[in-house]
């Protein structure tokens, strides 16, 4: 995993951590748990700086989210409810989720989207009730921003603090993160697998 998100870096700089970033909040096997911490490991290897690193996973995390936001708008939540009951289960997404995280937007407004960002498995479906409420698309964007760079900053820079001691961790860094992505992987094949359709 490490030579993958080293070899985007390479390939597309800023570009390709941005791009990983928007894709997490597509493909939930993607997780930024995994590419942030590692793209700030990589970059005290001087390929790029830890500040860049940082605006480009939060730029690209915001960008995977405006989808989300804009289909809970359109939809509306009986549509996608309905969506989430027959087709779910690639996005591993049921009506359950998406009425858990429009509890959480009704209690807690505008905030559930900035805190919202900061929670795994939280961070993309807030996008949805917000949506659906119609909030404001200029507040959607501000409040989502600070939370995105809050958690990317973050994961960033514990990885480039762990880079500071490359020399003694060198050797377990690929297999670790190559495990943890096996990990999350296996488990988001099980929901898959393990899914099964509403029906009305």
């Amino acid at each position: 995993m490490e030579g993958f998100v080293h070899s985007m870096m390479q390939q597309f700089g800023v570009f390709g951590i941005a791009l990983l970033m928007f894709l997490e909040n597509i493909f939930p096997p993607i997780p930024s748990e995994l590419i942030m911490p590692l793209a700030g490991y990589l970059s005290t290897q001087g390929d790029m700086s830890i500040f860049a690193v940082v605006a480009a996973g939060s730029v690209g995390s915001l960008l995977g989210i405006i989808p989300w936001y804009f289909l809970g708008r359109m939809l509306g939540e009986k549509r996608l409810k309905s969506f989430a009951a027959r087709h779910g289960r690639w996005v591993t997404m049921s009506p359950e989720d998406i009425e858990t995280a429009g509890e959480r937007f009704r209690r807690h407004g505008r905030l559930s989207v900035l805190v919202g960002r900061l929670i795994p498995t939280v961070r993309t479906l807030i996008s949805v009730p917000a949506g659906i409420a119609r909030m404001p698309f200029w507040q959607f964007l501000l409040y989502s921003a600070v939370g995105s760079v809050i958690w990317t900053a973050a994961l960033a820079f514990a990885g480039y603090g762990l880079g500071q001691a490359y020399e003694v961790v060198k050797d377990y860094v690929d297999p670790v993160s190559t495990g943890i992505f096996v990990i999350i992987v296996v488990a988001y094949a099980y929901r898959v697998i393990t899914f099964k359709p509403h029906t009305s």
